[in-house]
């Protein structure tokens, strides 16, 4: 049987070198666009200025009056000609949002034919949405005058539920995608999970000791949350199937989420508001910007930004809350509860009967919803450990390298912080030993909220291999 510890260890080894060539540093602005161009081509030129009052009429005619285009007559036929024909790119947007819903052939292939028009670039039909999504957010081409309105429409015509959300705020619309599910409207503490097939919130979960918790195996991937000396394991199987818990833990309200498509499980105060503003209550809305969870408020409908706890829209976006994070640690079920014998975990019956696992399966070949370009330095996919330092630096931790060296008892610090093991995972402290927030999640990620992050790496010294071992990699290397 293969050690999948030495293995980790080997592809840790090969991205460290990886990581020792010229990619390891900064992009410039320059190499960055030069990337651009050889991943998706060069983009296409967008005109100033409001759309025409023909190409207003003829976007109205193909998009709001058919938004969910069961009928294709003549006239939507002869708006997307004229539409295609425009040589505006900044249509191909309303297009894209059309394309997520449409799925019947006709009209399917004529909003492809159309965006190929646009953006002077042949698409196949085939994942034509994700391409020409993933092209318009590299190109960064901008949205035409009243986009939200078109999209607005165009989303709740196929899908109510979201009409409340849809609203001007600090939100780049653009960017905003369906993820395939409907929004989660039930009510705070409401038992059933059956809500039309939304991914429904755990509120208030019951739980067990970790003695009665056989159900887990030792190496079960859990998500370890201590708050005032208490703390609690949300099991990975649950989390992807629930992708949000609104919890109480050490006395302090907690909501959890879990964006199964960026690897990523954070724990945020809920109780740290405003006073006149109730407690948030976080339910998953059914959409993502650029393959990120967008979580929002069940009472204010207000939008939050899922990876930085930021309220985007609505009341609590007008009082500017944002909430603070509380550590969350990716361990096995193992070493959490050998460090913290008195934790508690939810209960089995959370996950509704299902033992997913999104990473060797759905997402094994890479994201599976339109991302744009991808900061080089790191491949898509891979597993960092990402802060913010005392001075307002972004930094990124590759998990490996960081946990390999960690456990040789070598240091890993970055300006004022610090990371160390914690519960066969990793978390950060500053200088002092007080623990810092630290953001478990893949690169792509990441580096989409914070694209001037550094990136931490160790001095080749630091693996330990000897010279034989480190000529057989290289050997390695250039026979694949």
């Amino acid at each position: 049987m293969i050690d999948f510890r030495y293995t980790e260890y080997i592809a840790t080894i090969l991205l460290l070198f990886s990581l020792s060539t010229s990619i390891s540093h900064a992009l410039t602005s320059e190499s960055l666009s030069e990337f651009i161009d050889e991943e998706f081509g060069a983009a296409p030129t967008v005109p100033d200025g409001p759309l025409s009052p023909a190409m207003q009429f003829a976007a109205r005619v193909a998009f709001i009056d058919s938004t969910t285009l069961l009928v294709w007559d003549k006239n939507q036929q002869q708006a997307l000609a004229a539409i295609g024909k425009s040589g505006d790119p900044r249509i191909a947007w309303i297009i894209s949002d059309m394309l997520r819903f449409v799925s019947a052939k006709e009209p399917h292939d004529a909003l492809v034919k159309t965006a190929s028009e646009l953006l002077g670039k042949d698409f196949d039909s085939f994942l034509a949405w994700h391409n020409i999504t993933n092209h318009l957010i590299a190109w960064d081409i901008p949205a035409p005058t009243d986009y939200l309105d078109y999209k607005a429409v165009i989303f709740t015509s196929n899908l109510p539920g979201w009409e409340e959300l849809f609203v001007e705020g600090d939100i780049d619309w653009r960017l905003v995608s369906w993820g395939g599910v409907p929004i989660d409207k039930r009510p705070f503490n409401e038992v059933s999970p059956l809500c039309g097939g939304c991914i429904a919130a755990v509120d208030n979960p019951q739980v067990s000791s970790a003695a009665e918790a056989t159900w887990l195996q030792d190496d079960d991937i859990v998500f370890g949350v201590t708050v005032n000396v208490e703390s609690r394991a949300y099991p990975r199987q649950i989390m992807e199937v629930r992708e949000m818990v609104n919890d109480t833990l050490g006395g302090r309200h907690l909501g959890i989420p879990y964006c199964t498509l960026c690897a990523a499980a954070q724990a945020f105060f809920t109780d740290d508001v405003p006073a006149d503003t109730e407690r948030p209550v976080l339910r998953t809305s059914g959409l993502l910007t650029r393959s990120n969870k967008m979580m929002y408020d069940l009472n204010t409908n207000s939008i939050f930004d899922t990876f930085l706890g930021r309220a985007l829209t609505g009341p609590l976006a007008e009082k500017n809350v944002v909430l603070p994070q509380a550590s969350v640690v990716t361990t096995d079920w193992k070493s959490w509860k050998q460090s913290n014998p008195d934790t508690t975990v939810l209960l089995q019956r959370y996950a509704l009967g299902r033992n997913p696992d999104f990473r060797n399966t759905r997402d094994a070949n890479g994201p599976v919803f339109p991302i744009g370009k991808v900061d080089p330095r790191l491949p898509a996919q891979e597993d960092i450990v990402g802060a913010i330092t005392a001075s307002g630096k972004a930094v990124a931790f590759p998990r490996g390298m960081a946990f390999i060296a960690l456990s040789r008892g070598e240091e890993v610090v970055f300006e004022n912080i610090k990371l160390r093991l914690d519960a066969g995972g990793l978390s950060a402290v500053d200088k002092e030993g007080n623990a810092w927030t630290t953001h478990q999640a893949f690169w792509f990620a990441w580096s989409q909220f914070y694209p001037d992050s550094k990136l931490w790496q160790p001095d080749i010294s630091i693996v330990g291999l000897d010279q034989l071992l480190v000529k057989s990699l290289l050997y390695s290397l250039t026979l694949s």
